[in-house]
């Protein structure tokens, strides 16, 4: 897949956080004076799973609507950063609930992603509703295509079939299998020739679950991080080279013999 001639080079900042547990108030304030800490420019910030609550399965009593306030603060953000706020929250529609990936871009329009893969061992299949489609968004001459969580286990949902550049995993991912999080985030990079960024939580929920953060950027195609974080809150940005990925895929061109398949 060629450079586009609009393709710049991007500006991804990670936030690693406690959450509180069903508290929505206390986690808004406190991911506001994180973004305001944020020490440089940059073009989109991103969130945990469920950052307003915690991955909670309470999603009658925890629920939004879409012109909730949750909406209302993540548009006021992106306003006053100029840049991409990008995390998941519960979100009623009709008689769904969703676990709702909202890709926030400053001026108050937004795309929106529902988590397609739901963690049945938890009952979060028995709360809320899986999503259909998958979402690719263009920014800034890039293709990114946003997932939540337990979505990374399961690669023909993620398979790039020459259409992003960018993989996100916004998540509530246990310590206790912290190797499976880092293990296939490197896997869909190589796999997928793109960049590939996981956002994690850290701290313990009220379900005695702890997080150990691990919170990454994994390079395209040269099998290595580019940052990772683990156990404490963490702020960081890092610079996504267009360049660089044109070049990985100029001199490792799989991607055009990779397997051409439909999801039904």
């Amino acid at each position: 897949m060629p450079i586009r001639d609009d393709m710049q080079d991007l500006k991804v900042t990670l936030i690693q956080s406690d959450l509180h547990w069903q508290d929505r108030s206390k986690n808004l304030t406190s991911f506001e004076q994180k973004i305001s800490q944020i020490e440089e420019e940059t073009d989109l910030i991103l969130l945990p799973e469920m950052f307003t609550t915690g991955f909670t399965m309470n999603s009658v009593e925890q629920a939004e609507e879409m012109d909730g306030p949750t909406m209302q603060w993540m548009a006021a953000q992106a306003d006053q950063e100029d840049a991409v706020i990008v995390g998941s929250l519960i979100i009623k529609e009709g008689q769904h609930y969703y676990n709702r990936l909202i890709w926030m871009i400053p001026g108050g329009m937004f795309h929106t992603y529902d988590k397609r893969h739901l963690f049945a061992m938890a009952g979060e299949h028995e709360h809320y509703t899986k999503g259909e489609e998958r979402l690719v968004v263009e920014y800034k001459g890039w293709k990114v295509c946003p997932m939540i969580c337990y979505d990374l286990r399961f690669p023909v949902w993620a398979r790039n079939q020459d259409n992003y550049d960018l993989l996100i995993y916004i998540a509530n991912w246990p310590n206790k299998r912290s190797y499976d999080w880092r293990a296939l985030l490197q896997a869909r990079a190589i796999e997928n020739q793109a960049y590939v960024v996981g956002v994690n939580r850290v701290g313990q929920d009220d379900n005695g679950h702890d997080y150990n953060g691990d919170s990454c950027v994994i390079d395209p195609g040269w099998k290595k991080e580019l940052y990772h974080s683990e156990k404490n809150e963490a702020i960081h940005t890092t610079t996504l080279s267009a360049s660089h990925l044109q070049d990985v895929r100029k001199k490792l061109p799989f991607l055009v013999d990779s397997d051409d398949f439909k999801l039904i």
